[in-house]
């Protein structure tokens, strides 16, 4: 039976920017406490009040709850609410603390003295002219905003969408939304397909539209490309798009074809002669990943073919003196790689942890730094471009950084035109490769450069599109050399043996004793609420006791999953509350980010140049300026309220985000309702980020799931065989 409800926020527990459900705590007169409603809120605002219809329900582990199914909000009248409202960072200039004071000074009267009398603001203790100023400016703009705002909240848009939508368009807010609103999808960051379907039913865009149809097709492939596809199949394509949409198939083919003609995307016909492509030979790509896939094979065949800058040299006499000169003798595949990296000009080299990869590129150094040719080095995060630059003493560059990414100048300012100044390029963690980046890199690597590709094949791929590294090395058009021996040294280290069997198949040593030197554990325990306990007793109290590890700095909690008791969500906030409580701070999408938190960036941000991925620990929050201070490897970022949402807690962070790092210690739950995820290479890569120390709590029969289990999820690429033709018109007799 619906009820109607009209309270405050006071506190909102969570809230998902994507699609507005939110768990929030609401000051209702005549309610002892403060009541729980669930629901769809978007972007909701400490302070507002909210007008709610909807239903009590009585939820089985947290009671009694209002079910939200419609609601209204508005702007405070009382005291108690205005000063809430001020101080929840809606005007820049007002804090919690000026707000109370304000509300003080003015009381209901506060609201209207800001519009009409705001230099009567300077009567308040702690406010000069400048901070006057300030908020005149700040709301100014708030008025400015308000008729797109008040377009945008009657078609569902929450304060917080709208102000990102009217930054990105600004007076043609309106306009823009009224003619095509899934141009809010690819647009506005934050604002998904799903969001501006909502908007545009609102707007009386009919189910079965075109716009809505192509719109829905570039959902699909984005989703699929988050997923790790370079293409999809196009019959299995448009199954999934009829699912989305819940359109009819013809209306889904004619939204291909007319998108395929506005080369937004591209349908192209695959090998058929090739087995796995008989059924599904016709793929589909959005049109920026085809033009990277074939600019990758196009250009890799031009590198390989031309003559290299750096003189022939005697090999096995430089391989003679590396030796000497590095006081070591190297082992025959270290040997063959050298070798290589002196002959060919594109090489691959690949192993696990301890078979020696920093060795070959030491001596391939030294080698080339005798012959005084230029050399640059590359990773693709900043963690494995500082721990390159560590383990060689030579300046080690993200690529992003090294391409010199420009804003203001539009994209990379290294391509064709004006490439690297190089004779060799060493990239570190190629395995992270993506298809677009590596693309960019190779547009700008001179034809004469020799190009060496470093790292572990048997981790997981990159967490964007594509598979580059492994297609490379199947695809037979370079030179790879596989490093599979543990030198003596690794292998007094049980982190690497383990990683080493896992990845081949077998499960780790978990009975060994229990010896002071010893760094890997294996905790049994089948209850996930359990393995919960156990690892903020780790975290906290038992390997900083131990191991003399920081809790913070040191100690990085991976999980296979966002959701459930010991996803990366629920572990993050239970992490938060053991190793940095308090209640001071700033709620951002469900999320108290509070002083000296761990925070993860999960979108390449450009302009400041912070990409998906770099970790970093909060340095001060400014509720006056509304600016938060992060710290982060390269150094302090300013982050506006507004963009937090690119900012997540990392205590605990999934296993494909720490590719590219080390971690002294590392503590991975492994459990059976990870199902879906335990995979091979992803318990292989999750315990190679273990540096000194790495801890499994579960079930061994989860572990045993996972090393057993060496099907990978497919991406779709077709990199391999582009490649591989590229390759056969170099061979003699080729095509």
């Amino acid at each position: 039976m619906f009820a109607e409800l009209e309270g405050q926020i006071e506190k909102i527990t969570y809230t998902s920017v994507e699609t507005g459900f939110t768990i929030a705590k609401v000051k209702v007169d005549g309610h002892r406490g403060l009541v729980t409603v669930v629901g769809n809120i978007a972007a909701p605002t400490v302070g507002e009040i909210i007008k709610m219809k909807g239903e009590w329900v009585n939820h089985p582990r947290y009671g009694e709850q209002f079910k939200i199914a419609h609601y209204d909000t508005k702007i405070p009248a009382s005291v108690y609410g205005i000063g809430k409202y001020l101080g929840s960072g809606l005007i820049k200039g007002i804090g919690p603390v000026m707000a109370e004071r304000i509300v003080e000074k003015f009381g209901k009267e506060t609201l209207e003295v800001i519009e009409q009398q705001v230099d009567r603001l300077a009567e308040v203790e702690g406010i000069g002219r400048k901070r006057v100023r300030m908020i005149r400016r700040a709301w100014a703009e708030q008025k400015e905003i308000r008729e797109v705002m008040i377009f945008l909240q009657s078609h569902g848009v929450s304060s917080g969408y709208a102000t990102k939508i009217f930054k990105r368009y600004g007076r043609k807010s309106i306009e823009v939304v009224k003619q095509n609103p899934y141009t809010l999808a690819t647009d506005v960051f934050g604002i998904g397909f799903v969001t501006a379907d909502g908007i545009a039913e609102k707007l009386g865009f009919a189910k079965d539209s075109e716009l809505r149809a192509e719109a829905g097709i570039l959902y699909v492939l984005s989703q699929l490309a988050e997923e790790g596809h370079v293409y999809y199949p196009y019959e299995p394509l448009v199954e999934k798009c009829q699912g989305i949409l819940q359109v009819e198939r013809e209306v889904v083919v004619k939204s291909f074809a007319k998108i395929a003609l506005d080369k937004k995307i591209v349908i192209e016909d695959l090998n058929q002669d090739i087995e796995e492509f008989r059924e599904n030979y016709k793929a589909v790509y959005l049109a920026k990943f085809h033009f990277s896939e074939a600019s990758i094979a196009s250009r890799l065949h031009g590198l390989i073919s031309a003559a290299k800058s750096i003189r022939k040299i005697g090999t096995a006499k430089a391989i003679d003196w590396v030796q000497g000169q590095l006081d070591i003798t190297l082992a025959e595949r270290q040997v063959e790689a050298i070798r290589a990296a002196v002959e060919d000009k594109v090489l691959v080299i690949t192993g696990g942890p301890g078979t020696g990869k920093t060795t070959i590129i030491h001596a391939v150094l030294k080698i080339f730094a005798k012959l005084g040719v230029n050399i640059m080095l590359a990773a693709p995060t900043g963690r494995a471009a500082k721990r390159m630059s560590e383990a060689t003493g030579h300046e080690a560059k993200t690529i992003h950084r090294l391409l010199e990414y420009s804003m203001q100048r539009g994209g990379f300012q290294r391509n064709q035109e004006r490439p690297l100044t190089c004779d060799l390029l060493i990239v570190d963690e190629a395995s992270m490769m993506a298809t677009t980046l590596m693309h960019h890199l190779l547009k700008a690597v001179p034809s004469e450069a020799t190009f060496i590709l470093v790292g572990d094949v048997n981790q997981l791929p990159s967490v964007g599109a594509g598979n580059v590294l492994k297609d490379i090395i199947d695809s037979g058009a370079a030179k790879v050399v596989e490093l599979n021996e543990i030198f003596r040294q690794a292998r007094e280290s049980s982190i690497i043996v383990n990683a080493h069997r896992i990845n081949s198949g077998e499960l780790p040593t978990i009975e060994t004793p229990d010896r002071p030197e010893q760094d890997f554990y294996f905790i049994e325990q089948e209850d996930p609420d359990e393995v919960l306990r156990i690892i903020l007793e780790l975290a906290k109290e038992r390997i900083p006791r131990r191991f003399g590890f920081d809790p913070l700095d040191d100690i990085q909690v991976l999980t296979p999953m966002h959701k459930g008791v010991v996803g990366a969500e629920n572990l993050n906030a239970e992490l938060q509350e053991k190793l940095n409580p308090g209640e001071e701070g700033i709620t951002r999408g469900g999320v108290q980010f509070r002083v000296n938190d761990k925070v993860m960036q999960i979108r390449n941000n450009y302009d400041k140049e912070i990409f998906n991925g770099d970790i970093g620990r909060i340095k001060s929050i400014d509720s006056i300026n509304q600016e938060v201070m992060i710290v982060f490897d390269t150094g302090e970022v300013s982050y506006g309220y507004s963009e937090l949402d690119e900012v997540v807690l990392a205590y605990a962070i999934s296993v494909h985000k720490s590719q590219g790092s080390e971690y002294p210690a590392v503590i991975l739950p492994v459990l059976t309702q990870h199902y879906i995820l335990l995979q091979r290479n992803l318990i292989y890569t999750a315990v190679t980020r273990g540096r000194k120390l790495v801890v499994l709590v579960g079930t061994k029969k989860a572990l045993s799931i996972a090393v057993n289990n060496d099907k990978t999820q497919r991406r779709y690429t077709y990199l391999r065989y582009r490649l591989s033709a590229a390759f056969d018109r170099l061979r003699p007799g080729g095509a």
